[in-house]
């Protein structure tokens, strides 16, 4: 298709097209335009989507078009999020606002012309919806849910206790299921000893992991090689290497386990994913979340404990052990230090220590804390 000397596509401006629903044709032109426009900034194909599936919802629950919208949509729109049986979280309305806005500005934007052209075809032009007085402000660096916290050392041990007894007790009753419960005891200890995400682990794969020449002595388990990050913006899968630590040396004998003597019981291959099922294919995120519940329930610890508390926990225990933010932010892919530490939620001992030692250090003596001015 030829392009306009203005650079727009003649597609876009709609001038000379009549359609049976005018109205649902240009919207349907909008979102197409837009998806083009995020698509060559380098978004992924998922978040346009998402993005798109948003826009569809404001404009079936205003019932009117783009050019027919007004900042009172918008505000009933998030009236409605907020009051209706499971009320949106502060962090999706702030998501929703922030779509809604990003459409509205290529709507108005002069180079694509949508103004010129509804004005002609409707009468009307669309508009910026959302301004500073009816869109959510970010006024706290963490509006996740409270109850989303790190284990205590109590809970990750009764926790994996649980897990660890399900094999011997399978085992004992001579059932099928024992490998898979070996399985499913190593992916959570792994989630917990490299601080991943659930994509992150499922996704690796054998070749991810890998010798650290700084640290011989974890052999071939010195690295893991994380290749399904979580993007920004929209971007693709952020890599990063998250390397074995001390404190946590335990997880290289069970994953030793796992792919010398378990995994090659599931596939004769010795490459290709990390975590297989009994019939050779990809553990899923869904078996992941419903295996950790039916475990944390045995364990009987709290049911708003979920996989990612196990990241939680694992950043929590690297700041309580002495690593540097620095060091931690790398270790589980963060690009800010502030979002490290809103996963962060140091226990009273570490609290303790800190005290004692500026008690320590402003007062002298090893009895510091008993001190007086």
């Amino acid at each position: 298709m030829a392009q306009d000397p203005r650079g727009v596509a003649p597609l876009r401006q709609l001038r000379n097209v009549r359609a049976l629903d005018e109205g649902r044709f240009v919207f349907e032109a909008m979102l197409s335009g837009w998806a083009d426009q995020q698509s060559s900034r380098g978004l992924a194909e998922r978040t346009i989507g998402s993005r798109e599936l948003v826009i569809r919802r404001f404009e079936e629950f205003a019932g009117r078009y783009p050019w027919e919208w007004s900042p009172g949509d918008l505000e009933d729109y998030t009236t409605q999020a907020k009051s209706r049986q499971r009320p949106a979280t502060p962090s999706t309305i702030r998501g929703y606002h922030s779509i809604i806005r990003l459409f509205c500005d290529y709507l108005t934007d002069p180079r694509y012309r949508w103004v010129a052209d509804c004005e002609e075809r409707f009468g009307s032009a669309p508009q910026q919806v959302c301004h500073e007085w009816n869109t959510l402000a970010h006024l706290v660096d963490y509006e996740g849910r409270p109850q989303r916290r790190a284990l205590t050392y109590d809970e990750i041990e009764q926790f994996f206790t649980v897990a660890d007894r399900r094999v011997e007790t399978i085992l004992q009753r001579g059932r099928k299921g024992a490998l898979a419960a070996l399985r499913d005891s190593q992916i959570f200890k792994m989630i917990y000893a490299y601080g991943l995400r659930r994509a992150e682990a499922v996704g690796l794969d054998v070749a991810d992991l890998r010798p650290n020449g700084v640290a011989p002595r974890f052999g071939r388990f010195g690295a893991v090689d994380v290749r399904w990050g979580k993007g920004a913006q929209g971007s693709g899968p952020r890599r990063r290497s998250v390397l074995t630590i001390p404190e946590l040396d335990w997880i290289t004998e069970g994953l030793a386990q796992w792919i010398d003597h378990a995994r090659p019981r599931f596939t004769a291959g010795s490459a290709g994913p990390l975590w297989l099922t009994e019939r050779g294919t990809r553990v899923s995120l869904r078996y992941i979340d419903l295996r950790f519940a039916q475990l944390r329930d045995e364990a009987e610890l709290p049911s708003e404990l979920s996989v990612h508390a196990l990241r939680h926990t694992y950043v929590t225990n690297l700041i309580e052990w002495g690593y540097a933010e620095k060091f931690v932010q790398d270790q589980v892919g963060h690009a800010y230090a502030s979002t490290t530490a809103i996963y962060t939620s140091v226990g009273d001992d570490f609290k303790n220590r800190m005290i004692n030692r500026a008690l320590s250090r402003i007062y002298g003596g090893p009895h510091a804390e008993d001190s007086r001015p």
